[in-house]
């Protein structure tokens, strides 16, 4: 489990959705005092604190988790909207094992995630596995390399990025507005038919496994490792 401590409501829905669906769930709360009742209840995995906060600041909250035995050792991911290198230090040095500025990338915020969670010894579901193999198709999630009948893909950045977020979750709907704020970033302006370029591309460079990429009606895409399913 992984908590977040965000009051944009649009952020910390999007954290929410994108951590749960790739590396644990994860559950949101706007304030402080929401932190401390779950706090009390189970402790996560990891926690993920804005510095901006109604009431408690994220920082001094930090301070409070680092002063109790309970909390000493949790791995905390500092989110905000702060890029000063004083900002930075400031919660560095009070016990935070990372800083993330915003705007930011969901998958810049996933790689980051799973490197604290690994740094602290837990292992997620997809760790466990060195390489997702779908028909022709090979990721190889430590070399960070995809293969087609073992011929390295050749895919741009957020090619790369919207398709392994496909084979990470195999038979998941996405639509493109969570493809967009997931891939792109929640600053992201551009219009969904970005995504559907991008899937288009994707498609041509798969060749004969192209079908594997579903387009749902009216919604968005899935990766159907096996069979195309007729909408």
């Amino acid at each position: 489990m992984i908590y977040i401590v965000e009051d944009d409501e649009n952020i910390r829905e999007l954290v929410c959705y994108t951590l749960s669906s790739m590396v644990l769930p994860t559950l949101g709360f706007a304030e402080s005092g929401a932190l401390e009742h779950a706090l009390a209840e189970k402790l996560p995995e990891l926690l993920i604190l804005d510095i901006m906060l109604p009431g408690k600041d994220g920082l001094t909250i930090l301070k409070e988790l680092r002063a109790q035995a309970a909390t000493a050792q949790l791995p905390v991911l500092i989110l905000s909207a702060k890029e000063s290198e004083f900002d930075k230090v400031s919660g560095l040095n009070l016990g935070a094992d990372d800083y993330l500025a915003k705007p930011f990338g969901a998958m810049e915020l996933v790689a980051r995630v799973k490197a604290l969670l690994r740094r602290a010894g837990f292992q997620t579901e997809d760790a466990s596995k060195s390489t997702l193999t779908f028909g022709a198709i090979e990721f190889d999630q430590e070399a960070h390399r995809m293969t087609l009948a073992g011929q390295p893909l050749p895919l741009t950045t957020k090619e790369f990025e919207l398709f392994r977020l496909f084979l990470e979750n195999p038979r998941l709907a996405f639509s493109r507005e969570q493809l967009l704020d997931t891939i792109w970033g929640y600053h992201y302006d551009g219009e969904s038919r970005t995504v559907d370029v991008h899937v288009a591309s994707l498609r041509q460079k798969l060749g004969e496994a192209a079908y594997q990429i579903e387009t749902i009606r009216g919604f968005g895409y899935r990766f159907q490792p096996g069979p195309a399913v007729v909408q």
